[in-house]
């Protein structure tokens, strides 16, 4: 939840092109003599190269400032975050927030320059003594995960809530995490609840996602299926998976809106699309029993395969009962014990239960095989991960 882009502190054309009337020392440097509404003269002439040493030794910090953001956005010239850097440097040493925060963003980065997060905090903390609010926010940020500075959630809460009391969305929903965990705080689901109202109010969506579940099961506020169904399609509809998941399973099952198996296989696809696990198993096991479609095993097998692939442990053990039993797939008992193996692995009871029934039927070198094979499942697994 890191406000990583230096882009955030977005100018508009207006102001970049502020650039071209700001007072030139001398008058025979053109402010535009490409042409067409550049923001300064053109890169790589004699002029661009003139201006830039009178910038460099004469304009103000917000002039600066302005052509890091030239460089850093690539707007009329090529984008270059290393030129970005050194004129946010020169702006930042002369106390301008924007700069001093782009500067940290580009040390917490690494973007035009070698990541540092202990060179990233120091000036993210300028930017923020001077209420400059992405810096307080992000600042938060190092200090929950202990990036640059020790881990202290206390003062993590202390960042989040001066950024969030000048009405910063996410540091508002941030702050309501570490109400509702106790993290820095003592526990509190009302006051996490507030929080995340005010950020469903200007529709973030994982303040949405958070409160509808708030509502779901009655924490923090009074319990309501009908409430936690909308906020969670508020959510859904900006494509938060998890909301689109658990909008499927509630269409599912009738829970706070009508029972609805189209409706459920509609939000499912949603989230599966954007790579959702929970979704791929939960469509797999509609096309294995046929729930609101024609059952079609093969179909399971696509879904379940999709979701085990990611380490999805209910699909995994699915996927072994269906190779156990040749659903959709030809029998394989190896492959079988490889997938059952997999997901006993992640504690799944019955991922257990199957590994046993399917080696009574199976040699010791069949077995030793689903094992090689669950290894190296494993191993390229943890590799993709890292």
């Amino acid at each position: 939840m890191l406000y990583g882009m230096k882009t955030l502190v977005l100018l508009s054309i207006a102001a970049l092109m502020a650039l071209s009337t700001l007072a030139s020392p001398r008058e025979d440097i053109p402010a535009n003599p490409c042409g067409y509404a550049s923001p300064g003269p053109c890169v790589g002439t004699a002029e661009w190269g003139a201006q830039l040493e009178w910038a460099s030794n004469h304009g103000s910090a917000e002039y600066q400032f302005l052509i890091g953001r030239i460089f850093d956005s690539g707007w009329s010239i090529e984008e270059d975050d290393s030129e970005a850097v050194k004129w946010y440097r020169r702006a930042a040493a002369r106390g301008h927030a924007a700069a001093q925060y782009n500067l940290g963003v580009a040390y917490d980065t690494g973007e035009g320059v070698g990541e540092d997060k202990v060179e990233a905090v120091k000036w993210y903390r300028l930017a923020a003594a001077q209420g400059f609010s992405m810096a307080q926010h992000n600042l938060g940020v190092l200090y929950e995960y202990g990036e640059g500075v020790s881990q202290d959630h206390v003062e993590a809460v202390e960042w989040y809530r001066l950024a969030a009391a000048q009405g910063l969305v996410r540091s508002r929903y941030l702050l309501g995490l570490m109400y509702k965990d106790g993290k820095g705080v003592p526990q509190d689901s009302t006051e996490a609840a507030r929080l995340f109202r005010l950020g469903a109010d200007q529709e973030h969506r994982s303040s949405q996602f958070h409160l509808a579940g708030m509502y779901y099961v009655g924490n923090g506020v009074r319990q309501d299926s009908t409430e936690a169904a909308r906020l969670y399609r508020f959510a859904a509809l900006q494509g938060h998976s998890d909301a689109q998941y658990n909008l499927g399973v509630m269409s599912e099952h009738g829970h706070g809106i009508p029972q609805d198996y189209d409706e459920a296989l509609k939000w499912y696809r949603l989230a599966a699309e954007q790579g959702h696990a929970g979704a791929q198993w939960a469509i797999g096991l509609m096309y294995d029993y046929g729930t609101g479609v024609l059952q079609d095993y093969a179909e399971a097998v696509k879904w379940y395969r999709l979701a085990a692939e990611q380490g999805n442990a209910s699909a995994q053990h699915s996927l072994a009962l269906m190779d156990f039993l040749g659903k959709g797939v030809p029998q394989d008992f190896v492959r079988a014990h490889a997938w059952a193996n997999l997901a006993a692995a992640r504690g799944y009871a019955k991922g257990y239960e199957l590994r046993a029934s399917i080696a009574e039927r199976m040699t010791s070198a069949q077995v030793a095989e689903a094992q090689r094979r669950a290894r190296e499942w494993t191993e390229a697994f943890e590799n993709r991960k890292r």
